[in-house]
């Protein structure tokens, strides 16, 4: 896997060593666009999750992060929220979770396009 921003092992799950590697090619390169598309550094808070460390955290049974399908990005002010979500969208993610510290993205085709907000 050539990407240009990232590394694997910033999607370790945080017990599993080399489990980066377990991410979804497609959705790297995407994340590698809008990364490039927003024209700074993302620091990955959440990529690849073993189901331990999923259960853990409190993820949802299923969650795209198991499956190598999404990634939780560090963004905790409104003006860099505001050019991040115009990055994903530009780059075609369709399912999208915003916190006060983190925006969620995940390429899951087996759930609906979505945009929620996290408590």
């Amino acid at each position: 896997m050539d990407l240009k921003y990232f590394t694997l092992d910033e999607f370790d799950s945080p017990d599993e060593a080399g489990s980066g590697a377990k991410m979804c090619c497609k959705f790297l390169k995407k994340l590698d666009k809008i990364r490039a598309d927003f024209g700074s550094p993302l620091r990955v808070n959440s990529g690849y999750r073993s189901k331990a460390h999923n259960l853990k955290v409190g993820g949802r049974v299923g969650s795209a992060h198991t499956k190598g399908l999404a990634a939780d990005l560090h963004c905790n002010n409104s003006a860099d929220r505001t050019l991040l979500l115009k990055a994903i969208y530009k780059n075609g993610i369709k399912r999208v979770g915003i916190g006060n510290t983190f925006i969620h993205i995940d390429i899951d085709n087996n759930k609906p396009t979505a945009c929620w907000l996290y408590n």
